[in-house]
């Protein structure tokens, strides 16, 4: 009898870990993905920062998270900060895979985004260590009327690094850092891409109404593309998330809708929103993988409690405008 026990005990872990990896839609919130050596990685929201791999987009695999131990800086910086990382953003810049990630509790603004390296993806290569270099920005209530989370790099045309993020309050920032991209440059050069108008605002600690977060900014052909995510994510059944879009032939802006609407201004052309089969969508990221684009973002299912799960959509462009091809 033990033993017919240890034999199901072993195959239920069998099964375990190939359900683990043969997920499509996997359950993640906030991803970004990247692709090294034939293999696509996406990193998430979650205790130590989220980890999947995978061959095709389809069938993933859950890697260990980047930090087994909350950041020591993060902990003391932010109060309450337990280990659960939001929103990260993975990019390879001057030879190593720059990882952002943002501390924070909730609809609070005393917030930090940090960074981590790492020469490569691959856990199996000998050189494969996460080095983390600690806060890049941070927002603290009373002084700033903007969050340090969702970080999203960006470099020019000039190579000159930029860090783009933001949430609520008075929107999406952009500010310049140094050609290590891991401490703000200077002259500190700050700018605001987009906002929504406020009509209920919060305290100077409290976000208020003005529901805009996740920037990404993609450059195609003569344009800056700046995508953000508009209303409530984070409520299950009842999340109201869309994507919404500008376009700017200078990375600094100004970000135009279709109609000509500033961002900065409540703009932004919708790209997607949730329909019967999705509560709602958002926090995206776009990749190019053998010369197709793609949108990288999360839905709440409607056939699952409204929980959070990857999806990825091939993005095509009609007009100079970003649209998407749904399967």
């Amino acid at each position: 009898m033990k033993r017919f026990i240890f034999l199901l005990f072993i195959l239920g872990a069998q099964i375990g870990r190939a359900q683990d990896s043969l997920q499509t839609n996997i359950p993640v919130h906030d991803p970004v993905m990247i692709r090294q050596d034939g293999t696509y990685y996406a990193f998430a929201t979650g205790r130590g920062i989220s980890v999947w791999s995978s061959k095709d987009m389809q069938h993933w695999k859950k890697e260990k998270a980047v930090f087994g131990t909350p950041p020591e800086w993060a902990v003391k910086a932010v109060p309450g900060f337990k280990g659960h990382i939001w929103a990260p953003d993975i990019s390879f810049y001057n030879g190593l895979y720059h990882l952002y990630y943002s501390i924070s509790t909730f609809g609070k603004n005393r917030s930090c985004i940090g960074l981590a390296t790492n020469k490569t993806l691959n856990p199996a290569n000998p050189d494969f260590h996460w080095t983390d270099h600690g806060q890049v920005v941070e927002s603290v209530p009373g002084r700033d009327e903007w969050n340090a989370i969702d970080p999203n790099l960006v470099i020019d045309d000039q190579k000159q690094p930029w860090l783009a993020f933001g949430s609520f309050w008075n929107g999406i920032k952009l500010v310049k850092l140094d050609a290590d991209a891991r401490s703000i440059a200077k002259p500190q050069t700050w700018l605001t891409l987009a906002s929504v108008p406020r009509t209920k605002p919060g305290s100077d600690s409290t976000a208020g109404n003005g529901a805009i977060e996740a920037p990404f900014i993609f450059k195609k052909a003569d344009y800056y593309y700046l995508f953000a995510s508009y209303d409530y994510c984070c409520r299950g059944e009842k999340s109201t998330y869309k994507m919404r879009v500008g376009r700017s032939q200078s990375l600094t802006g100004p970000y135009l809708d279709r109609d000509g609407k500033p961002m900065t201004q409540g703009g932004g052309t919708l790209l997607l929103e949730g329909n019967a089969d999705w509560h709602g969508v958002g926090h995206n990221a776009v990749c190019t993988f053998d010369g197709v684009d793609y949108l990288i973002f999360h839905g709440y299912d409607a056939k699952d409690k409204g929980r959070s799960k990857l999806r990825v959509e091939q993005l095509d462009w009609q007009d100079a405008w970003p649209v998407l091809r749904m399967h």
